[in-house]
């Protein structure tokens, strides 16, 4: 009689595609939330409980409280290519991989970021609010006037791949100046590839008509937008938010914007979402998105079977194919 062989056990934290659960059904038993519940802290630990292995979003904390409570636990595979949720530290301490999903998402969420910058730069959001409680009556030559996008300066923040991806298609699309700071300067080639000129972060402040946040989340990081740098934009430039929450500092963000420091902003990411500071649901000239900027079908099928085959390659071959601690 053959000895039967038990698959790993393994936790799909959130919904997911059901092809992708399919996939995953061929290497493990699954515990899954196609409910899509959301569980707290203590609930989401005891799912964790005799688990080796999680499929995780950016909204399941990984970290050392949780470890300790789920010593099997070897590896969590995050749908996702930031990793906040993550306690990187403790988790190698703890010897859990984390992996996550880069390249995927890169050209998906640079369209959203340069559709988001457009949105705000001529107050989409604010006409459509207009239009449907029936106010528009007639034309006016200064209607919802924003600023133009094309020949404009683009400042980026954080050049990373989605960063560059925003720079190329502002520079080749659009004829746009791109200026970028960052915490490493890129090589000369892929600065030619991007059109992009090295600044200071206080001259990116100062010069760009449109900014872009793309910089990864980190206590460094944290509050890198506050009151101090936005006083430090034209009064007509933009601020775009597509990296994470927390790099703004949200409640300084919308004094700005209801004193018109700034022209506009575009926030697909914020502090404690998916709260939203209040005083951001009360000034007009920002242009909010639920953190829906790598979410095309396409893309996030991608991401999704990028984060199972992590799971399936760490347990079948030893080795993770994106891996953050390795």
């Amino acid at each position: 009689m053959k000895d039967i062989v038990m698959k790993p056990s393994i936790l799909v934290a959130r919904a997911v595609f059901p092809e992708v659960l399919t996939k995953l059904a061929q290497h493990f038993e699954i515990e899954s939330n196609q409910a899509d519940e959301t569980w707290s802290k203590a609930q989401l630990t005891e799912k964790l409980h005799g688990k080796v292995g999680a499929f995780t979003t950016g909204t399941d904390r990984i970290d050392a409280e949780v470890l300790a409570a789920c010593p099997q636990l070897k590896i969590c595979a995050n749908m996702a290519v930031g990793y906040n949720n993550f306690d990187i530290a403790a988790m190698t301490a703890a010897g859990v991989l984390a992996t996550n999903t880069p390249d995927v998402l890169t050209e998906t969420t640079a369209d959203f970021g340069f559709a988001l910058m457009m949105a705000t730069a001529r107050r989409m959001t604010e006409s459509e609010h207009y239009l449907r409680a029936g106010k528009w009556t007639k034309w006016s030559y200064d209607m919802f006037a924003g600023s133009d996008i094309h020949g404009a300066t683009l400042g980026i923040l954080g050049m990373g791949r989605i960063g560059q991806g925003i720079a190329k298609r502002g520079a080749h699309g659009f004829g746009m100046n791109v200026i970028y700071h960052n915490r490493s300067r890129l090589d000369a080639t892929s600065e030619a590839a991007c059109k992009a000129r090295y600044v200071s972060k206080e001259e990116l402040l100062k010069t760009a008509d449109h900014l872009v946040l793309v910089l990864p989340y980190s206590a460094a990081s944290h509050h890198a937008i506050g009151a101090a740098e936005l006083a430090q934009m034209k009064p007509t430039a933009t601020l775009v938010n597509i990296a994470r929450g927390g790099i703004v500092d949200d409640a300084a963000l919308a004094a700005a914007l209801r004193d018109k420091r700034i022209a506009a902003a575009g926030l697909d990411v914020f502090e404690g979402e998916p709260a939203v500071h209040p005083d951001l649901l009360t000034v007009p000239n920002v242009v909010l998105t639920p953190h829906i900027a790598s979410s095309s079908v396409p893309t996030r099928l991608a991401m999704a079977n990028l984060a199972a085959d992590n799971l399936i390659a760490f347990f079948t071959q030893g080795k993770a194919l994106t891996p953050l601690n390795a």
